[in-house]
């Protein structure tokens, strides 16, 4: 039930979001030759004996140790409609590159990211590393400065990433996702990481108190709050700043903690499961998540 709600309105919500909001291109950590690109428009690369797909953005003039951001598609999303959110524009402009990989189809055929979810046995964290690992070696950019963001079911994944693999990934930005249940549960193993997390209050496919089904491995973290209750205390942050950024959107950030790491929370009233616009956030949520990780 849960799984067929997502699809649908993620799917809906996202696109309806591009058209009133608002490439190219994976390679095994072994192989630096990538393929010609595939009928779909993608460069393909062969992982665990499966060909993977992504498109990579590289702005003109990218210096060297350039900073790379993963940046992850909704479930039943298109790594090509996630390519025109406008994470390319902002890159344009601070020089730094961009990969959109693409998810592979769970048990129900729809593309997802298998964040310890209990769809698949697709292994996505290992594919993660490898083709930013590939990318760094191939284009020069700067492993530790390496972030991972995504919308949704990429948000769960960027929780599930920055979680196991702080050493690959500097930070995470999750726009309306959250931690996967059994993410959550891994919790103690994790070390001190930058957290930023964008929620809409009326979101009912992915709620921000933490209601949401376990069915499928989706649900069984707790309330938004007490998930950034618990990355304050993991980075040891000392202060709290909050702001009212327009009508719609509050701003929490905490400031001070371990190697500068902070987490940031961004709350819009009466928004569902759909991708903030700069109207209610005061912001556009890829220029957000820009100057979150470029702080680091």
């Amino acid at each position: 039930m849960w799984s067929v709600i997502l699809v649908c309105l993620t799917r809906l919500s996202f696109l309806i979001g591009l058209l009133i909001g608002s490439v190219s291109i994976g390679l095994h950590a072994d192989d630096a030759t990538p393929k010609v690109v595939n009928s779909r428009g993608f460069q393909v690369f062969s992982y665990e004996g499966t060909d993977r797909e992504y498109l990579l953005h590289l702005p003109k003039d990218l210096p060297k140790k350039a900073p790379l951001v993963v940046f992850l598609h909704g479930y039943h999303g298109d790594a090509r409609d996630y390519a025109e959110m406008g994470m390319s524009r902002v890159a344009d402009a601070k020089k730094f590159a961009v990969v959109y990989p693409q998810g592979l189809p769970d048990r129900r055929r729809v593309p997802h990211w298998n964040a310890r979810l209990k769809l698949s046995t697709v292994d996505d964290i290992g594919f993660l590393k490898a083709l930013v690992a590939s990318l760094q070696k191939k284009h020069g950019l700067d492993a530790k400065r390496t972030f991972v963001s995504g919308v949704s079911n990429g948000g769960f994944m960027s929780y599930t990433m920055v979680s196991e693999h702080p050493e690959h990934f500097r930070a995470a930005a999750s726009i309306i996702g959250t931690m996967s249940g059994e993410t959550w549960r891994k919790r103690e193993q994790m070390k001190s990481v930058p957290i930023l997390q964008i929620s809409g209050l009326s979101d009912k496919i992915v709620p921000v108190d933490g209601s949401m089904s376990p069915a499928g491995g989706w649900g069984g973290a707790p309330d938004q709050k007490t998930i950034v209750k618990f990355f304050k205390k993991l980075n040891q942050t000392q202060t709290e700043e909050v702001v009212e950024l327009s009508a719609r959107t509050t701003a929490y950030r905490y400031r001070g903690g371990v190697n500068g790491a902070e987490v940031w929370l961004y709350e819009v009233k009466d928004w569902g499961h759909r991708v903030p616009r700069a109207k209610e956030m005061g912001v556009h949520s890829v220029d957000l998540v820009w100057d979150f990780f470029s702080r680091y």
